[in-house]
C-alpha cells in the first residue's frame, strides 16, 4: 500500500482543523473510505460560496477545483446537484464545511503532499 492518506482519513482531518478554526464541518454523504471523491461546500455565516472538489492533475498531484452550480438561488439547487452527483457516484463524499477561508483550509487539508 502506498503512502497516501484516504479519503476518509482526508475528510476527518478536514472535520478536526475546521473545528480547531472555530468553524463548523458535517458530512452529508459518506462516500467509499479508501478512495472515494470528496467534494466540499463551502459556506460562509450559513450563506453558500461554492463547490470545490479534490481532483488528481496531470501532474500526479491534487489540485482543488471550483465545480457545481455558482448561482445558487435556493436549498434546492444545492441538493439537486448533490443528488445528481450521486446517482452519478454512490462513492463520493460531500462535506460541509462552514469557516473562515474555507476554501482555502479545504485546498491544504485535501492538497498536501
Amino acid at each position: 500500500m502506498s503512502g497516501r492518506l484516504t479519503s476518509q482519513m482526508l475528510v476527518s482531518a478536514l472535520i478536526r482543523r475546521a473545528q480547531a478554526a472555530g468553524g463548523f464541518a458535517t458530512v452529508l454523504h459518506k462516500g467509499e473510505s479508501m478512495s472515494g471523491a470528496i467534494v466540499v461546500q463551502v459556506v460562509e455565516s450559513a450563506r453558500h460560496t461554492g463547490f470545490f472538489e479534490r481532483i488528481m492533475g496531470l501532474d500526479g498531484r491534487s489540485h482543488l477545483v471550483s465545480t457545481g452550480p455558482k448561482l445558487v438561488s435556493d436549498f434546492s439547487d444545492i441538493s439537486q446537484y448533490i443528488d445528481r452527483r450521486l446517482r452519478a457516484d454512490p462513492d463520493i463524499w460531500f462535506v460541509e464545511l462552514d469557516v473562515a477561508e474555507g476554501e482555502q483550509l479545504a485546498a491544504d487539508i485535501l492538497c498536501a503532499g
